[in-house]
């Protein structure tokens, strides 16, 4: 039978803010009237980002080369902040809640030992599309980051993750996303200026 306690090596999250997490999950044992609307924006929820930054795209057409490089520069921003933060848990390899507090209540099915929970992959994503999106419209951005805030929250409170995994996830996806744009803001508006005297000008301006 496999054990359900952290590894001497892992991460031991319930010792952290377990008690806390213990606290949210009582909540939604609470509030059966909410699990389902937060379970379906758990699961579905980060394709909004998707929409966002599609959106962004829309909005940069008509703003400087250096906020379309930002938008371009984005969906890139996205994956690479998802890539770090998977190696990041593969650090760490924090058991998610759900195996080192197995009593707590529970909404999302539990998930395979291998998916760790430290830091959230749904948050981090969240947290890179906000960042980005807020350099190219500011109150495109602000609604993006209002979301990714639910996003990391509904991550507890279907019992996935404990709150540091949150917060830390904002960290990982705010300074990946923000060291992308950045660059792609500064060098990668002449590129986009000379993209736009081309074919493809319908595309980006």
């Amino acid at each position: 039978m496999t054990s359900s306690t952290p590894t001497p090596q892992a991460l031991d999250g319930a010792s952290i803010d377990g008690g806390l997490y213990g606290d949210i999950t009582d909540f939604a044992r609470h509030t059966h009237w909410l699990n389902g609307p937060v379970s379906a924006f758990t699961s579905y929820g980060v394709a909004l980002f998707a929409v966002f930054m599609l959106v962004g795209w829309w909005f940069a057409r008509r703003k400087d080369a250096s906020v379309m490089a930002v938008a371009l520069a984005a969906p890139i921003a996205v994956v690479l902040a998802y890539v770090v933060n998977d190696a990041i848990k593969s650090v760490f390899t924090e058991p998610r809640p759900c195996r080192a507090l197995p009593h707590d209540f529970l909404i999302e099915k539990c998930p395979p030992l291998d998916d760790y929970a430290f830091p959230s992959n749904h948050t981090t994503v969240a947290a890179a599309a906000a960042v980005a999106l807020f350099l190219v419209n500011r109150k495109l951005g602000a609604i993006a980051a209002l979301v990714a805030l639910l996003m990391g929250a509904s991550r507890v409170y279907v019992g996935a993750h404990y709150p540091h995994d949150v917060l830390v996830a904002f960290v990982v996806g705010g300074v990946v996303s923000f060291a992308v744009t950045w660059s792609a803001r500064r060098f990668g508006a002449p590129l986009v200026t000379r993209l736009r005297g081309g074919a493809l000008r319908p595309l980006l301006a």
